[in-house]
């Protein structure tokens, strides 16, 4: 079993229904989800990866327990209960290192704060990650300091080196952006840039290697 923490939207934010029917998988429920068509591409291998992730932020990456469930799920607790709600910035769609995602218009340091603290907070409970573990995060192609979060944090994309970002595809060919791109800004419309609060940090689960991760409670906000 793993677990993550990851911002997500609330059930009543139109981006989780647009967003999950986009992916093909709502993470609160697990139900599979239509999708919509794209021009002569296939948009269930488009959205694969993403949609066995679910729709979400990434605010401490997934992990292995070396705790006990409820230990983990007692210091997620604590930091919510610490944590104010806050207000997101418009979310734009853009493209990142080849994949297209929801990113922040403008850099939130309460978005950042909750990031930092589920990384460091939450640390205790992570198993050390294994050689295979390691060897997937491809070390040689990081930064020395990449290297050093990997090896302290079990991710390298932490604490400074962290952006937000909402995972929408894989990477894509340049024909292929042409063509999703488009598809995605019409469809999600002006949901993404709309004032939304957070008020709930996320706590995800994976019952197993290759299984679906699901929303398994959300916390409130109430610092």
């Amino acid at each position: 079993m793993r677990i993550a923490l990851y911002w997500a939207p609330r059930l009543d934010d139109p981006l989780h229904r647009l967003g999950s029917a986009w992916l093909g998988r709502d993470a609160e429920t697990g139900a599979r989800l239509p999708q919509p068509e794209l021009r002569g591409l296939d948009i269930t291998e488009i959205t694969a990866d993403a949609r066995s992730y679910g729709l979400h932020g990434t605010l401490k990456a997934p992990f292995r327990i070396q705790t006990s469930w409820e230990e983990a799920r007692a210091t997620a607790r604590a930091i919510a209960e610490r944590t104010r709600p806050f207000t997101l910035p418009p979310l734009r769609l853009a493209e990142h290192h080849g994949f297209l995602a929801l990113l922040e218009s403008e850099k939130s340091a309460e978005l950042q704060a909750l990031a930092d603290a589920c990384v460091t907070q939450m640390d205790a409970h992570r198993a050390p990650l294994t050689e295979a573990e390691i060897a997937r995060r491809n070390p040689a192609r990081m930064t020395e300091r990449q290297r050093a979060y990997l090896e302290l944090w079990g991710y390298h994309y932490v604490l400074e080196e962290w952006w937000f970002h909402v995972t929408l595809s894989r990477r894509l060919t340049a024909e292929e952006h042409a063509v999703v791109r488009p598809a995605l800004e019409a469809y999600l419309g002006d949901v993404p840039a709309q004032p939304r609060q957070v008020t709930e940090l996320c706590l995800f689960t994976q019952a197993e290697p290759g299984a679906p991760f699901l929303i398994a409670e959300r916390l409130p906000l109430r610092g």
